[in-house]
C-alpha cells in the first residue's frame, strides 16, 4: 500500500513535469542527469523508507503479539527493532523534507504563448527631413 507522503511527492512531481511517473522514469533513462532523475531518486529512497518503517511495524507487531511470551531474547530483538524503525522514520523524515525543499524551489514553465494574430505590419510614413536652412 503506497504511504500518502510518497504519493503526494510523486503527484508534485507529475505536476511539475506534466506527465506521469512512469512516463518520467522511462524518459530519465536515456537522458543524462539532472533535475528530474535527482527528483525521482528522491523519491525512490522515500519509498524505500516507507517499506522499511512499514516491515519494522509489522515485525515490531509480531513480536510483541499477546500470545508471544517475552523473554531475554525477545527483549533484544524487541529493542532492536524498535531502533530500526526509529531509523527508518528518521530517512523518511529526511527525504521528505530534501524533496519538498527542492519542489518548493521549482515552479513549471507556462509554455510559451503564440504571437497575437495581427494584421501585417504597415510601415510608418517617412518623417519628413527637417533643412537646416530657414525657409522663406
Amino acid at each position: 500500500m503506497p504511504h500518502s507522503t510518497s504519493t503526494e511527492i510523486a503527484g508534485r512531481i507529475e505536476d511539475l513535469y506534466g506527465a506521469p511517473l512512469a512516463e518520467l522514469k522511462a524518459h530519465a533513462q536515456d537522458q543524462p542527469a539532472g533535475m528530474l532523475s535527482a527528483l525521482l531518486g528522491m523519491h525512490d529512497d522515500l519509498t524505500l523508507a516507507e517499506r522499511s518503517i512499514d516491515f519494522h511495524r509489522d515485525r515490531l507487531a509480531q513480536l510483541i503479539h499477546p500470545e508471544r511470551q517475552i523473554g531475554g531474547p525477545e527483549v533484544s530483538h524487541l529493542l532492536d527493532g524498535a531502533r530500526r524503525l526509529a531509523e527508518a522514520v528518521a530517512v523518511r523524515d529526511v527525504q521528505v523534507k530534501s524533496v519538498s525543499a527542492v519542489l518548493q524551489s521549482l515552479a513549471r514553465v507556462p509554455a510559451p504563448a503564440p504571437p497575437p494574430a495581427t494584421a501585417p505590419a504597415v510601415p510608418a510614413p517617412p518623417v519628413p527631413a527637417v533643412s537646416p536652412a530657414p525657409s522663406r
